[in-house]
């Protein structure tokens, strides 16, 4: 059976910022193909809350922001990588307002900024207070949307990507059930990241780690596969995905307690609410494990409440919770992976012709910990870069055609769904917020039993497998604790591990 060949100058897989960005920049030096696995509107961006970090305010400086991003990095990022992204940031930022994108602005006409955790100025650009990332996701939609030379395939999953002669030539992908070859001289990964591995998460049901298991196999070099980063408030629900609760709440005022009414933060931390996300996840997960629920007091804030956190309010109003008045049940939740396919300062994969960007991607602006609201400006900042740099890839020749593959038949979906439910259960036990080598042992063990039980037509949850078993090698390999990987057996940060990063 011959499948369908498509030949474009420039392949998209994914579409959240990163790819939206990609796509349409590229547009304007090619024909672009956009792939995605549900709808453009099916990414991890539009759930994005609390916004975008540029150093735009006054009194603040892209080398203010590089220090808060290295300082939460724990010595892991890419100092060069870093300097990109708070250099270029603002650029982006403005340049995504030009291009239609309604950010919050005060009467004088300039961005009204916020804080969050780990910052040191004020300097998160929101849009209708807490949904930046719907906003950002609606401009750059309608900009891929009204280019006549961008074709997007949605209900399109990509399978593995077509390698010949050491190059990245295009993917093969089940686009509606059917086996199509997609041919380009530039293929970019922006599928995202892995929530979904978790049985808590914040992630969109998409964000099953395809891309990284896409590239492992097709021989691109992943790595800092251990540093899962764990949103500490969620909204504590029995839902898939769990409801985020910005951590801009925490940035207004809002205290965390325990079921006996404590503000536990404040001796934990001297940032409080406010220390880095893994610290206070762990610390939510501590008085969980003690058998204490937790909850957002944000009554303080009630006045400013509906104004600055309208889509937050909805949300909590919808499930009977009133923040206004009443406490906010909330969770620790999986929510960004900061390792991934490495990349260069120009988003090029280890694999010629195979860039990344966004989640999916390290680039080494996250280390072991990514700083608040640096996701969406890491995806417009790079995107700009691969699209850029993509342009520069010469045609390639015409490639002999691969007979007999075709799309192998949907599993049964009862096998597919038990099989995910094993993979969110073990790695929520054994390789979460807290792991040892005993559990990760267990993880290892089990995932290896559970691929091996994997039917060819189950991809989706192969590559769960795939990804999830290289965090769990990573974390067993990395025997301290740093950022978002900690290890009880090994809780401390050890000098041997620093700058020292584990690739696949």
């Amino acid at each position: 059976m011959m499948s369908q060949r498509i030949r474009t100058r420039f392949l998209v897989i994914g579409s959240g910022v990163a790819g939206l960005q990609t796509a349409w920049r590229a547009s304007d030096h090619g024909d672009v193909v956009v792939l995605t696995k549900r709808t453009l509107k099916d990414s991890a961006t539009a759930y994005a809350q609390g916004g975008i970090a540029a150093a735009l305010g006054a009194g603040d400086s892209p080398d203010l922001h590089k220090s808060d991003t290295l300082a939460a990095g724990a010595a892991l990022c890419n100092a060069a990588a870093v300097e990109v992204l708070v250099a270029e940031g603002p650029d982006r930022v403005r340049e995504l307002a030009s291009a239609g994108a309604r950010f919050d602005l005060d009467k004088s006409g300039r961005f009204t900024l916020g804080r969050e955790a780990a910052h040191s100025r004020k300097r998160i650009v929101h849009a209708k207070g807490d949904q930046t990332g719907a906003e950002v996701a609606r401009a750059l939609i309608h900009r891929v949307t009204e280019r006549k030379n961008i074709d997007v395939f949605e209900t399109a999953r990509a399978l593995d990507l077509i390698v010949d002669q050491g190059r990245c030539c295009g993917v093969r992908a089940n686009v509606n059930g059917m086996a199509v070859e997609i041919i380009a001289d530039a293929t970019v990964l922006a599928t995202g990241g892995c929530g979904q591995l978790y049985r808590h998460t914040t992630n969109p049901l998409v964000a099953t780690g395809d891309g990284y298991a896409i590239a492992h196999r097709a021989g691109a070099k992943l790595a800092d596969m251990e540093f899962v980063q764990f949103h500490p408030t969620a909204l504590d629900t029995r839902e898939n995905p769990l409801a985020l609760v910005s951590e801009a709440v925490r940035g207004e005022g809002a205290v965390l307690v325990n079921d006996r009414g404590t503000r536990f933060m404040g001796t934990r931390h001297r940032l409080a609410e406010l220390a880095p996300r893994d610290i206070v996840a762990r610390e939510i997960f501590r008085e969980q494990q003690a058998g204490s629920g937790v909850w957002l007091d944000a009554r303080k804030i009630s006045p400013i409440f509906a104004r600055r956190f309208p889509g937050i309010l909805r949300l909590c109003l919808a499930r009977g919770i009133d923040p206004r008045k009443d406490l906010i049940p909330v969770t620790p939740a999986a929510h960004y992976m900061m390792g991934g396919i490495i990349t260069d300062l120009v988003g090029r994969s280890t694999l010629d012709r195979l860039y990344a960007c966004g989640e999916v991607s390290r680039t080494g602006v996250h280390g072991a910990n990514r700083l608040a609201s640096n996701s969406l400006l890491e995806g417009l900042v790079f995107a700009e870069r691969v699209a850029r740099d993509a342009v520069k890839q010469p045609r390639l020749p015409r490639l002999p055609r691969r007979t007999g593959w075709t799309v192998v038949g949907l599993p049964d979906g009862g096998a597919a769904q038990v099989a995910a439910d094993e993979i969110r259960r073990l790695m929520w036990e054994h390789a979460g917020i807290t792991r040892d080598a005993k559990g990760l042992g267990v993880a290892r063990r089990a995932l290896e039993a559970l691929r091996e039980r994997l039917t060819l037509g189950m991809t989706e949850e192969i590559n769960m497998v795939e990804t999830a078993q290289m965090i769990v090698g990573a974390a067993l390999q990395r025997r301290e604790s740093r950022g978002g990987h900690f290890r009880r057996d090994f809780p401390k940060t050890r000098n041997a591990w620093r700058g020292k990063h584990l690739e696949w």
